[in-house]
């Protein structure tokens, strides 16, 4: 039984070493930001750098490694339906609606999320990173380099499976930014099997 994510929220939880973690998407367009750190060393945790490093490649999918800021696997994808996913952009918060979008209540955003359902873990804000954005669409253009936000390709149902190379703790939101879901909030559900 899926477990879900209200729209703008997040959560934290651990996942055992071989264990699988499942991300759907129950209704279509709506990204979910993944974070993973190992369990028994938090500071070990996953990397863009490193991962697109070793992939040569920003768009991930089945067979994909997520390694960690120390060059160690943590996450493998071994089942992807939609194939287009962002490692690129870090996770939205107060200061992404600000900056980018003038709001001047603005939500805690993703970050936010983040922070609050990793803290149980001794997890800091600092200790944040690029987030592995599940379902988000990032295109870039070949010739200037320039990111653009389109919708998500995922469809009611899709998903995309994990396979733990290590134990850890994981952060997994619903994503809080209008941009990257299509303009509007949706859950996103998720099961470890």
């Amino acid at each position: 039984m899926p477990h879900r994510i209200a729209p703008r929220t997040g959560a934290g939880f651990e996942l055992g070493k071989g264990q699988t973690l499942t991300v759907i998407d129950p209704t279509g367009e709506q990204v979910a930001d993944l974070l993973a750190f190992r369990r028994d060393d938090i500071r070990e945790v996953i990397s863009s750098g490193r991962t697109l490093d070793y992939a040569s490649r920003i768009y991930l999918t089945t067979g994909d490694k997520l390694y960690s800021n120390r060059s160690n696997v943590l996450l493998e994808i071994v089942e992807d339906d939609v194939g287009r996913h962002d490692f690129l952009l870090t996770p939205c918060s107060k200061d992404t609606f600000r900056i980018i979008y003038g709001d001047t209540d603005p939500h805690r955003g993703c970050f936010g999320n983040l922070v609050a359902a990793l803290e149980p873990w001794g997890i800091e804000p600092d200790m944040i990173p690029v987030a592995f954005n599940c379902f988000m669409n990032v295109p870039v253009d070949g010739a200037t380099g320039e990111l653009r936000v389109d919708p998500p390709l995922s469809k009611a149902g899709d998903r995309i499976v994990f396979r733990a190379h290590e134990d850890l703790v994981i952060g997994l939101t619903a994503c809080s930014a209008l941009q990257s879901n299509n303009g509007s909030f949706k859950p996103i559900d998720y099961a470890i099997g």
